[in-house]
């Protein structure tokens, strides 16, 4: 009888643990899902109010042009270019949101290949040289002497040196110094781009690698960003099993640096 008890009572306790733990794991459930829905209302709000700014330029500006702004040829190419700037960026923020949503998905996994990350340095460094040069920026790559090759894709890591250098140039003000580096730690690389900008102020460092945001938002729209450029390249590195960070003092500059496995 007490064998038959002890095993009644076991058997209570075993369905409460199970009942208990659903309970636990339907909670956690129904957390997960509001932070997945906020993040979504979130995302589409960034979405439309971003695309609602040059949308807004584009209707001015053509509302302009028919009440007779065609009249005047200086007017008329003024407002022709406005509203060509306005369209190159939206489609920017398409390109970007396109990108990162393919990698959130999944959809553009890596395609690993040994890469050498001097040349691909030079090269991303030599497509952005104009960019500097009109604000009479240098623009040094440092020796990549003794660092090892990394097993990476190689557009995706171009991609990755291209957002990072685009974004210290336009940072950076004239006659300033945006630096390319790289250094081997122990069995990982790591790149390093430095600028000699205005800083990031500490409360907003630990953010600029989320979507959409910006430290200075005016500035960041009037130099054509789309608060998307970082958050593509923290999920590229992780991508690769790498990391990303930054560090920045206000006032005397910032260095953003992504580690990555070194090939083997």
């Amino acid at each position: 009888m007490r064998t038959l008890e002890a095993a009644l009572v076991l058997a209570v306790l075993a369905a409460a643990a199970a009942l208990w733990w659903r309970q636990r794991t339907a909670a956690k459930l129904v957390v997960e899902l509001k932070r997945l829905e906020e993040a979504r209302r979130e995302f589409v709000a960034n979405v439309s109010h971003e695309l609602r700014t040059p949308l807004a330029s584009i209707k001015a500006y053509a509302e302009t042009l028919s009440m007779g702004g065609l009249d005047d040829a200086a007017n008329r190419a003024g407002f022709v270019r406005e509203i060509e700037a306005a369209a190159d960026r939206m489609a920017h923020l398409v390109d970007d949101l396109l990108s990162l949503a393919a990698l959130e998905s999944g959809r553009r996994p890596p395609v690993f290949e040994p890469l050498t990350l001097g040349t691909l340095a030079a090269e991303v460094a030599a497509s952005l040289m104009p960019l500097a040069a009109r604000k009479s920026i240098v623009l040094r790559v440092e020796p990549f002497h003794g660092v090892p090759q990394v097993r990476a894709d190689r557009e995706l890591l171009k991609r990755v040196l291209t957002n990072l250098l685009d974004n210290a140039i336009k940072y950076t003000g004239e006659r300033g110094l945006v630096r390319l580096g790289a250094e081997s730690e122990g069995d990982r690389v790591s790149v390093w781009v430095a600028d000699d900008g205005p800083g990031i102020p500490p409360e907003a460092l630990p953010r600029v690698f989320e979507r959409f945001y910006r430290v200075d938002k005016a500035r960041s729209r009037e130099l054509g960003g789309t608060g998307l450029g970082l958050s593509i390249v923290k999920h590229i590195v992780e991508a690769h099993g790498g990391s990303v960070s930054a560090e920045s003092v206000v006032g005397t500059g910032s260095t953003f640096r992504v580690t990555l496995p070194a090939a083997v």
